[in-house]
């Protein structure tokens, strides 16, 4: 525990990114003899964030305990901080009454991200519990669609009318008691609610009281509509630099605002989801269970199956081939592998740029040639380097030519396949990230075979 003396040193605890090992032993140790006097004071001066990845860490049994053993004293702001499958374990802890108590001091964004996947019956009773302000706040967000910019606002949010002066907005702000916990941003509105402008915090601080908003405020300004998916709000946030950004309803209205620490949890959050799916692995956390990721990664084990039994047929066509030549059986494999890297580089670069929307019609086909031409030269460096050493390995010239051959060929389709396929995904309305990679790998190890395995019985029977 850090010293209250204001000059000592930190320890090496508050200089770590992340709960340290002994804090986690400590949190283990007092699960295990039931002492909360210990619990709570292990994780006193631990962040909120980092309470949450040690409850990650734990196994279902020990959060359960974990939040029993807290009680009333558990720090309600670890909840927003948890990932899903955690967050539902760590809910389904809670008595009604609590979770009540705890939702209602929660910003309506982080309340929704609570009640979510909750089922109907509890949500139900959590919400009747609530003050009614609060109760229809929270059930209107729940009533977007899922992933929408409806479900990532705040309603909690400071707005005021264009004619107002900077002494009565100032003046408004310290006298109201329900102010949001964070905001940066004020909004100024018509009559009817609709947004005309925006003003930062600091504008405000630097201006004179008798400065109307309307002379201050910002009407270049982006906003949301509720519907939006929430991977676009978090593209534009981080593309024009926003901190904050009005949503509007159906008719136009304000709806809540969207704060920087919200788009950017999302943006991290799709390049995540990304990155696992190149990977074949879903939307898997380390704290789901052996079925529940067996059941993730199953299909796409069984897809790339396919694509092996396909690859394998090729291989079958030329089996007469690899007979007589038995160094094709050695050296195919090579090709394939090649050509599978590559198409892995070129895909990830894709998959990326269309997520930051950095390819568009304008430049699509400049980068398509571009990945070819670099297909092209790895191609002929690699081609020319296996070529050589693989005739002075076998002493046969001709079979140094076919796999330098078959490995440009391959390099060159597999940048293609890298680029186009993921390209292609998108136009039609797939997720470019879920199904790319096997038709990349599946296309490189087809070509390659072929490639190889028919110029060797063209060049060398």
């Amino acid at each position: 525990m850090a010293s209250s003396d204001p000059q000592s040193t930190p320890t090496d605890d508050e200089n770590d990114l992340a709960v340290s090992p002994d804090t986690v032993r400590r949190v283990v140790g007092a699960l295990g003899d039931s002492d909360r006097a210990v619990l709570l004071a292990s994780i006193e001066d631990v962040h909120p964030a980092d309470i949450a990845d040690l409850l990650e860490q734990l196994p279902p049994e020990d959060r359960k305990a974990f939040v029993e053993l807290a009680g009333d004293d558990l720090p309600t702001d670890i909840l927003a901080e948890l990932e899903e499958g955690v967050r539902d374990d760590v809910v389904e802890a809670l008595d009604d009454d609590f979770l009540a108590e705890v939702v209602g001091d929660l910003d309506t964004d982080d309340a929704v991200y609570l009640l979510e996947d909750m089922d109907d019956a509890r949500k139900r009773e959590v919400l009747d519990a609530l003050p009614i302000a609060d109760r229809v706040a929270i059930q209107r967000s729940l009533d977007y669609p899922d992933y929408s910019a409806g479900r990532m606002m705040q309603r909690e949010l400071v707005a005021a009318p264009a004619f107002w002066t900077v002494g009565q907005t100032i003046d408004m702000m310290r006298a109201r008691d329900d102010l949001p916990e964070d905001f940066y941003e004020i909004i100024v509105v018509d009559p009817s609610h609709r947004p005309m402008g925006t003003i930062a915090l600091s504008k405000i601080m630097g201006a004179k009281r008798p400065a109307t908003l309307d002379g201050l405020m910002d009407r270049d300004y982006r906003s949301f509509k509720v519907e939006q998916p929430q991977e676009d709000v978090a593209y534009a946030f981080n593309q024009y630099h926003l901190v904050s950004a009005p949503v509007l309803d159906e008719t136009g209205r304000l709806a809540g605002v969207i704060t920087i620490d919200d788009a950017m949890q999302v943006l991290d959050e799709e390049s995540e989801e990304d990155l696992m799916r190149l990977g074949g692995v879903g939307d898997e956390d380390l704290s789901d269970t052996v079925s529940e990721i067996a059941k993730q990664r199953l299909p796409w084990l069984a897809v790339n199956l396919a694509t092996a039994i396909i690859a394998s047929v090729i291989i079958a066509q030329f089996d007469m081939v690899i007979e007589q030549i038995v160094a094709l059986a050695v050296l195919m494999t090579i090709v394939a592998s090649m050509g599978g890297n590559a198409g892995t580089q070129t895909l990830t670069v894709a998959v990326r740029a269309l997520a930051t929307k950095d390819i568009t019609s304008t430049n699509a086909w400049r980068i398509i040639s571009r990945e070819c031409l670099v297909g092209i030269v790895n191609g002929i460096v690699f081609g020319v380097v296996m070529g050589v050493a693989t005739w002075l390995w076998y002493g046969d010239p001709g079979l140094g030519v076919v796999l330098g051959v078959a490995m440009i060929v391959n390099m060159l389709v597999a940048a293609l396949a890298g680029i186009l396929i993921p390209i292609g995904l998108e136009k039609i309305g797939a997720d470019p990230a879920l199904a790319s990679a096997v038709f990349v790998t599946t296309v490189t190890d087809v070509v390659g075979f072929f490639a190889f395995l028919g110029l060797a019985a063209i060049v060398l029977l």
